[in-house]
């Protein structure tokens, strides 16, 4: 770790030299993002730009986390387009959003960001591998110039009858030798530009900038000199160029109020308020852990940011936004060391869609794609699979299940399920040897191992039916804290049914139990239970 760099904002200007070239980076990213995932939603072109400036010039102001870049998500796509549809205008739709955006506020004042710690970290790097995994198959696509797919999105199915596999595949036999060209020096560039050593005073400026600035001239060299080559319209960033300043800001969207107090409206406010969250927390325990410098962000002010910035968003006419994993990964891969970096993001896009909007329409979706191909595999590199594997089996099951499920559904619906299976191995472990069972000839001993819930009922149950008659059992609670009242009372029905099998039943170490179980009634009470010595 640097010496030179302190957690402290004053050191924001000296960490510029980092946060500007990665902000650089991350709004090359972000821009096709943005305009792709508004044509997703059914939104205007202008609701993302506006949605990736909030995210960049409102949220970071706001949070405290140093790495995490905002902005609209392409998990939200169906929520905001099923949105639109049922809500008939956009207008409309902003009201919701802005809801979005109180709602998030409020579970921010209210604490609720302490949902993240109950994320399995298993689950977390699964995410992370599968992201690294969506990145490198639905970027290699348009690597080779088979752009049937919009920009960024990360949905399994993609139309068509294309899903991302067979997109995957079909590329291959759609190959754009233009933009092949392009992707193989950008990858080259992108790969061994730290590693050239004639190169070594030019390291200031981003490899990824470099990328970029070659791929648009490569296509009109291609133009002038190579026809064949050239890439058309459909194979570039594809931004609405405004006549004036004036006219991009007079395309705002402004939300219709006479629907606040509509049921729908609120409804999907809701909605996408809640699952905005969910996503925004994820990202930023993801972030967390690939930050070099091991920094916590607070969760509810993280909560608070992305609530004032969803309010705003509806307000002006822009796209819901959360925490995104793809460009946050993109600042952190590019060097970014505070939260300036996805400031300037922010300004960039702001400056290029008003001013150098034509300019941007001449870069090859080749060129990001390759920037998006280095950070996925950086995401997925197969060590992070040797660690989960090592890590035993319990880790590495929901790992390998989330990355399935999000290849296979999308961000959220494969975290959910990666979640239950974290769950199911918890509850496994947590029913491995919870008692232990010592039998001579009639003589038997139940040691409870460890506290006992009513997960273990059904395990306890099963050694209690099968004593025989004529018994002696001692169930020992020396290693439980704590024994849930439905195992209290299953005892205690298994004693009075044991006087009929002439079982001689007694408790040994129960006293610090019961008082332990914070007074729950149960048929078992201190004036009937037995410390005995096992």
């Amino acid at each position: 770790m640097s010496k030179k760099f302190v957690l402290h904002k004053e050191n924001y200007l000296a960490n510029l030299k980092f946060d500007i070239p990665a902000g650089l980076v991350v709004f090359l990213v972000a821009v096709p993002l943005c305009l792709g995932i508004a044509l997703a939603s059914g939104a205007p072109f202008t609701a993302g730009i506006l949605a990736g400036i909030i995210g960049g010039l409102i949220v970071p102001i706001i949070s405290q986390s140093q790495l995490s870049v905002s902005g609209p998500a392409a998990g939200l796509t169906a929520v905001v387009l099923s949105g639109i549809e049922k809500l008939e205008t956009f207008e409309v739709f902003l009201v919701a959003v802005f809801l979005a955006g109180i709602l998030q506020i409020v579970l921010g004042i209210i604490r609720a960001g302490v949902i993240a710690y109950f994320f399995p970290s298993s689950v977390i790097k699964g995410m992370l591998a599968a992201i690294g995994l969506i990145l490198i198959l639905k970027q290699i696509p348009h690597a080779v110039g088979y752009d049937l797919e919009l920009f960024g999105l990360d949905k399994f199915e993609v139309g068509q009858g294309e899903n991302t596999l067979t997109l995957f595949f079909h590329s291959l036999d759609h190959i754009e030798w233009g933009a092949l060209i392009v992707s193989a020096i950008s990858l080259i560039i992108l790969i061994f530009w730290d590693k050239i050593p004639l190169v070594k005073k030019l390291r200031i400026i981003p490899a990824a900038l470099i990328v970029v600035i070659l791929g648009a001239v490569l296509n009109k060299l291609f133009m002038n000199f190579l026809p064949n080559l050239t890439l058309g319209s459909d194979h570039l960033v594809s931004i609405p160029v405004p006549e004036s300043p004036k006219d991009f800001f007079s395309s705002f969207s402004l939300p219709n109020w006479s629907f606040l107090f509509n049921k729908d409206v609120w409804v999907i406010g809701i909605t996408i308020g809640l699952i905005a969250s969910l996503e925004t927390l994820l990202t930023i325990e993801a972030v967390d852990k690939l930050d070099p410098y091991k920094r916590k962000s607070p969760l509810n002010r993280e909560l608070i940011a992305q609530g004032i910035g969803n309010s705003i968003a509806g307000l002006i006419g822009a796209l819901p936004i959360t925490s995104v994993i793809v460009r946050s990964s993109a600042n952190i891969n590019s060097g970014g060391r505070t939260k300036m970096a996805a400031v300037f993001h922010g300004a960039f896009i702001l400056i290029s869609v008003v001013f150098f909007a034509s300019y941007l329409n001449l870069v090859p979706l080749a060129s990001l794609a390759s920037i998006l191909l280095v950070v996925g595999f950086k995401l997925t590199k197969p060590s992070l699979f040797k660690e989960r594997l090592k890590s035993g089996f319990d880790q590495f099951a929901p790992f390998i299940a989330t990355i399935i499920a999000i290849l296979l559904t999308d961000l959220l619906i494969g975290i959910s399920i990666g979640i239950v299976i974290g769950l199911i191995f918890v509850i496994r472990t947590n029913f491995h040897n919870p008692i232990t069972v010592t039998k001579d000839k009639k003589f038997i001993l139940i040691k409870f191992n460890q506290d006992i819930s009513f997960l273990h009922k059904a395990i306890i149950n099963k050694e209690l039916e099968s004593i025989e008659e004529n018994s002696h059992v001692i169930v020992d609670a020396h290693n439980a804290q704590f024994i849930d009242n439905d195992i209290r009372e299953l005892l205690s029905e298994f004693k009075k049914e044991s006087q009929l099998k002439n079982i001689t039943f007694e408790y040994n170490n129960f006293k610090k139990t019961i008082r332990n179980s914070k007074k729950n009634k149960s048929d078992i009470n201190l004036s009937t239970v037995e410390n005995t010595d096992a």
